[in-house]
């Protein structure tokens, strides 16, 4: 592999591909909903879930080709997340991956109706698969259901609506932030574990990689939106701060929040020592994450 940069954007035009190819067609009637659908998915982004699953699966023993339906069905869940929380009731952003946002484009309604399919379509798709033995056949959406529900990407989203304004605290920010952004990751790499057969010992060190890494994804997150312009992250900027967000930089400043997050990631590179498979993109992806700028 020569670069991280070639890897990712190698997986990311795949991903691309078979998205633009099975989500449904924006002629297929109910055209508007479609439409919108197909906009926010489609617009761009990381592709750092499906990206995470896939990589998992080849530091297991396997392909990236074990993993590539339920990648693609993390993708479009993670994209309803994204919609329902630009919404008005909740962060009421305007700009997501340097576009309007799915609400401002099609209205509040057909947007809350558009996340609500790609929730069930991530499920649809995720019911396809079927997992090796030793796990149970339907473990995939088990993953998934567990890390979008109440205990969750759901759960994380509440209390950081809740903790808005109050003064920040380390139990409840990692709360948040556990939920709402590492559950996902998390998840990530233990489908695209499971997907590819992996031994328990694999699974485990997976699950602490990606729960880290996760985390690492959120701090630098907060670190761009509270350093970065909105030309750059193509999202809003500032808005934490502005918000009263819990957040790492609001409870241990920039530069805590930084020591933080390299301390993920060196416990995250520690579990892939703890693997015999193709583990390389995973340990250039967590230093890419660390490191990223947008």
């Amino acid at each position: 592999m020569n670069s991280v940069q070639e890897y990712l954007a190698e997986k990311k035009a795949w991903i691309d591909k078979e998205l633009d190819q099975r989500l449904p067609p924006a002629a297929e009637r109910p055209a508007a909903l479609h439409e919108a659908m197909r906009y926010s998915v489609l617009a761009g982004g990381k592709r750092i879930r499906p990206i995470l699953c896939m990589a998992a699966a080849e530091a297991v023993g396997g392909s990236a080709k074990d993993a590539l339906l339920p990648a693609l069905a993390l993708e479009v869940l993670h994209t309803y997340t994204l919609i329902h929380d630009d919404l008005p009731a909740m962060d009421n952003d305007a700009l997501r991956r340097g576009i309007p946002t799915c609400h401002v484009k099609f209205g509040e309604a057909q947007a809350i109706l558009a996340g609500d399919a790609l929730l069930t379509l991530a499920f649809e798709w995720t019911a396809e698969c079927q997992a090796p033995k030793p796990y149970l056949p339907n473990q995939i959406s088990l993953e998934l259901a567990a890390a979008a529900g109440s205990r969750g990407v759901i759960g994380g989203q509440v209390e950081d609506l809740a903790a808005e304004g109050r003064a920040p605290d380390a139990d409840t920010v990692d709360y948040i932030h556990l939920h709402k952004t590492a559950e996902l990751i998390r998840a990530a790499l233990r489908i695209g574990a499971i997907s590819a057969g992996a031994k328990p010992a694999e699974l485990d060190a997976l699950t602490i990689y990606g729960c880290n890494v996760g985390l690492v994804f959120q701090i630098t997150d907060d670190i761009l939106n509270a350093t970065s312009s909105a030309e750059v992250l193509g999202k809003a900027a500032g808005s934490d701060s502005a918000r009263g967000k819990m957040t790492y930089p609001a409870l241990y400043g920039i530069e805590g929040a930084r020591k933080k997050a390299e301390e993920l990631v060196d416990r995250a590179l520690t579990e892939l020592g703890k693997l015999k498979g193709h583990v390389e993109p995973l340990n250039l992806i967590a230093l890419h994450v660390l490191q990223r700028d947008r």
